[in-house]
This record gives structure tokens, sequence and C-alpha cells, in this order.
């Protein structure tokens, strides 16, 4: 089985767009959709449905592009361990929704001068796999939502920050200061699914009439379609602004980012990241503190 078929099929899963999907590996749709229909013929299934106006993930793709993923981040994996010593050292950081919102430049700043010769990739996650991609080796190190049920990894938290709803923007809501949990009774909701621990974030009232949603990047455009409320936390009317929604802080429990990696680890470009990390929040503590 051909390697850039497997990646092919995955950008085209997160696309659902053969011009798009094409051009992210720079070659032409029509010889990026023979390597598809090559890679169904090997596979004897269709991974995906097209029509003149969508393309969807069959049944079977739905099955086959998570096995998929993770074959290819082993090989990727064993690709770096072969390079060793003779390449620059990288560090796969997986990356949450806005991942550390405002704090990323001072721990960029911080990194690059404290290991200039480490090489940053960034692996975009969703909620079901946030943990998973660190246990399974797909990223070394990754910035999650801390919602529990992780014990089995070292999980730090690096930020807390407040909860937020997002309202459809012609919603009677959306010109209110702020809302109460009151407010969003007997209302239709996005729902954040892929751990236990988001029903207590998103709150009981988020868990009637539900749109669900598996990455925090959804959200915004899921409400604005939808008409139906959501929850985020408040680095997102900044990170992710739509014109469609409107961002009104909403009572409850916070939002924490924490950074997650596994109990055995002990490579340097780790230890040097999580220090960065923990040193931009300082950072940032430190220039509250001073703000007038």
């Amino acid at each position: 089985m051909d390697v850039r078929s497997l990646r092919y099929a995955l950008t085209l899963a997160e696309e659902l767009h053969f011009g798009r999907a094409a051009r992210a590996h720079f070659i032409a749709a029509q010889p990026f959709g023979r390597r598809i229909q090559e890679l169904e013929r090997e596979l004897g299934t269709r991974l995906f449905e097209r029509t003149s106006r969508r393309v969807s993930l069959t049944e079977a793709g739905e099955r086959f592009l998570p096995r998929a993923r993770r074959v290819l981040a082993q090989l990727d994996a064993l690709l770096e361990t072969a390079e060793g010593e003779r390449a620059e050292p990288v560090l796969r950081v997986g990356v949450l929704g806005f991942g550390l919102a405002d704090r990323w430049p001072a721990a960029r700043s911080i990194l690059s001068r404290c290991r200039p010769d480490l090489v940053l990739t960034y692996v975009e996650l969703d909620w079901p796999n946030q943990y998973d991609a660190v246990r399974t080796g797909e990223v070394d190190i990754a910035i999650v939502h801390d919602v529990g049920g992780a014990d089995d990894l070292v999980v730090e938290s690096v930020m807390d920050t407040r909860r937020y709803a997002v309202v459809p923007a012609e919603s009677e809501l959306a010109d209110a200061d702020h809302l109460t949990e009151s407010d969003a009774v007997d209302r239709p909701w996005v729902v954040p699914v892929g751990q236990p621990g988001l029903a207590n974030w998103a709150g009981g009232h988020a868990f009637r009439n539900q749109v669900q949603v598996r990455s925090p990047t959804h959200i915004p455009v899921a409400v604005a379609t939808s008409g139906h409320l959501g929850v985020h936390a408040e680095p997102a009317a900044r990170f992710l602004p739509h014109p469609g929604v409107r961002y009104l802080p909403l009572d409850g429990p916070h939002a924490t980012v924490a950074i997650a990696s596994r109990r055995r680890e002990r490579r340097g470009t780790v230890a040097a990241f999580r220090a960065a990390v923990h040193a931009s929040a300082t950072v940032q503590r430190l220039a509250h503190d001073t703000t007038p």
C-alpha cells in the first residue's frame, strides 16, 4: 500500500474537497483523484462518496482512516528515530483549538533562546484524540483542554480561563452583557463531544436538542449555521472570531488549558518545551501584576 496515497486520503478526509486537498499536496486534482481511486481499488471498498456538490466519508472510510492516521504517525516516528543525531531535533506538538492563545509569543521566544536548534512540528488535535495522540506517540507533547480522564499522563495546568457562551448574532441574547445558567434553559445547544469530562464543563443544559462538534475550532461555525448556543473559553473570542456569532461571559466552571506528556518521558526537547510554557505563564502574570 502506497504511503503517499494514505496521506492523500487523510487530507481529503479533512478537507472534503478534491481541489483543496490536491492543492495541499501541490498536485492537480485529476492525478490526486486517481490516487484515491487506486487506493480504494486496492482496499476493495469505497472510502469516499462523491457527488457534484460534496464529498463525504463512507462507513468504511470512517473505520479505515483513523487506523491509517495511526500507521502514518508510527511511520513518521520511525523515520525520525532513524535520522538520529544527524538531523535537527524535532518536537511534535499537538494543539487543541487556540492552544496557548496569548501566551504563544512568549513561549516561542523563551524556547528559541533555550533551544535555538529545536524544530517544532504542529499537529492539530480534537477532543476525542487530544490524550490518545500523546499515548500513541503521534505527538511528543500536547496542549489540551484538561477535562480529566488522563491519569496515565502528566497533565500540567498552564492557564485557567473564563467560560463564554457563543450565541448567534441574530439571537435576542446577543445584546446581553453576560449570561447565566438560567438564560440557557430549554435552548438548543452545540455540544462538545469526545471526553466524558466535557459534560461537566459544558453544563447539563447543553445536552438537549444537541448539535455535536469534535473540535473547539468548529464551534463558531456550528453556532452560526445551526442557530444553537455554544460553550467556549474566553480566548476564542479573539482567536476564533466569526461574523455570525457573539461571545458573552457565561457563569460556570472555567476552562483549564494544560500540557500533556507521557509519564516516563525523559527527552530534553520535551522538558524544554514544558519549561518554556510554564515560564511564559510566569511572564504573563508578571505583566498583569505590573499593569496599572
